[in-house]
């Protein structure tokens, strides 16, 4: 079984991925921040019959372009394969991606946003508004704070503006998808310069895990 390495980080924010090489009868087309989770898990399960095809992780940043996107990477590829799923939740598109989804044919992943399903949509809705003044972040954002929070908000020329950007937060929590003291160190220092308390939750792959695993199954000889 060929097992793929994902890019650095800072292709996996500014231009994305593609696998080379690989033919399957299921494309994911997911968003640069979960290539090394989707990756892990393809080559965990074998799942060789899927494909993976990632649109760069900084559109976060710019929510409004998300679906865009993704229709356009739809069109790109629905020719190629019998099947393409999204992973991507909602993720600040106030229900545009999801519309378009519906429109095109195909599925996406469950949830408002990744931070819900790695906890898992029913145990992060549960939570309600304890967590309603928790900033979040992942094994990506840990390792990607300056490029997705930092830098954009202008916090690297305006240090003076923490307080205005996050005086209505408590806390930080990082949610693990690994187990990794490297970026548990990570996201303690990125709470520490925010100005907030720390949390470490272990949730691994969540309900990313479940979804995939049962879109691997929907392969036409399966």
């Amino acid at each position: 079984m060929q097992h793929n390495s994902p890019p650095d980080d800072e292709s996996l924010t500014s231009q994305g991925y593609s696998e080379t090489g690989r033919s399957g009868s299921i494309l994911l087309l997911a968003c640069g921040a979960l290539a090394r989770e989707i990756l892990d898990l393809k080559n965990r399960n074998g799942w060789d019959h899927i494909s993976l095809t990632c649109l760069p992780a900084i559109l976060h940043v710019h929510p409004e372009r998300i679906t865009q996107a993704v229709e356009e990477a739809v069109a790109k590829h629905r020719d190629e394969y019998d099947q393409i799923f999204v992973v991507y939740a909602d993720c600040g598109t106030g229900g545009l991606l999801q519309k378009a989804c519906a429109e095109l044919g195909v599925e996406m992943v469950q949830g408002p946003h990744c931070y819900s399903f790695f906890e898992g949509n029913q145990a992060f809705d549960a939570r309600g508004e304890d967590e309603t003044t928790a900033f979040y972040l992942t094994d990506f954002l840990a390792r990607q704070f300056d490029a997705f929070v930092w830098k954009p908000l202008g916090l690297d020329r305006h240090p003076e503006l923490r307080d205005m950007y996050f005086g209505n937060y408590t806390k930080l929590v990082y949610q693990a998808q690994t187990d990794d003291p490297d970026l548990t160190d990570r996201a303690r220092d990125c709470a520490d310069r925010m100005g907030l308390a720390f949390e470490r939750r272990f949730t691994g792959y969540g309900d990313l895990e479940t979804t995939l695993a049962d879109w691997a199954t929907r392969a036409p000889n399966n």
